[in-house]
């Protein structure tokens, strides 16, 4: 890896992590389209970080209002709207988290295959689209019980290619959230996720004793963060104004000329 690898990997991590087009199959497919080595696993926990850093900025209100409201859930038995939205997020995060610990290391490399990103990418696009279409936004919370259904859908995002961020607003628009809501549940959603992901890399790279270029993963950390920051701005105001339709038309074709590309 070198310089421009290590800027050009983190601003797609920054730019794609939270729109509905899958993070993990473009930081997958990339390398292999352009003939560059695996970044590693080192990158991966930088890239995250910095998608960390600015999904915690931008919401930073947001995020202490419900640390505040859970710990006085917890401690004094004080519910309320922002305390019911903390144990919702807490609530979704634990399917993904059981079955991203379930998941051996041969299924997630089988999940890697491009065969498998281009399926996964045309078919929860279409449910993506469905769901857009059924969408009645009639509400703007969710009930526990509803924050664990996106939970389930949130684990198929293991499957790289049917993006966080997409599977998730799929499941609020099916549930009756409003487009804004759902991103935004999405993307508090994401904090944990990424922490858990987080973790698990920095485990494993210990483990591996593979030696770190800090200068690379310093790259990967504000890269990712600036842009993500950005992205995040832009897709909420896009998504309230437009949609989610052109995402859907780009997945699609990204599936389809993957699919033309790696079927022999």
């Amino acid at each position: 890896m070198d310089f421009l690898q290590a800027f050009a990997l983190a601003f797609l991590q920054g730019v794609t992590e939270f729109l509905p087009v899958s993070s993990s199959a473009h930081l997958i497919l990339m390398p292999v389209v352009l003939g560059w080595e695996d970044q590693g696993q080192a990158f991966d926990v930088a890239v995250h970080l910095g998608t960390l850093f600015a999904v915690v900025g931008f919401y930073r209100r947001d995020v202490y209002r419900l640390v505040v409201a859970w710990v006085a859930s917890v401690t004094k038995k004080q519910n309320s709207d922002d305390s019911q939205l903390a144990w919702s997020v807490i609530i979704a995060t634990i399917p993904v988290g059981l079955v991203g610990l379930a998941i051996s290391d041969g299924v997630d490399h089988l999940l890697r295959s491009p065969l498998v990103i281009a399926v996964a990418t045309i078919l929860f696009a279409v449910l993506l689209a469905w769901a857009s279409r059924q969408a009645t936004e009639r509400r703007i919370t969710l009930t526990i019980k509803e924050a664990l259904i996106v939970g389930c859908f949130q684990a198929l995002a293991l499957i790289p290619g049917t993006s966080r961020s997409g599977i998730t607003i799929t499941a609020g628009l099916l549930l009756g959230l409003t487009r804004g809501q759902a991103a935004r549940f999405s993307f508090l959603l994401s904090i944990p996720v990424i922490v858990l992901a987080g973790l698990l890399k920095s485990i494993e790279l210990y483990q591996s004793s593979v030696p770190v270029v800090w200068e690379f993963m310093a790259v990967g950390v504000v890269v990712s963060a600036v842009v993500a920051y950005l992205s995040i701005a832009w897709f909420l105001r896009f998504l309230e104004r437009v949609g989610v339709m052109p995402f859907i038309w780009y997945r699609i074709i990204l599936g389809l000329v993957l699919l033309a590309v790696f079927i022999h």
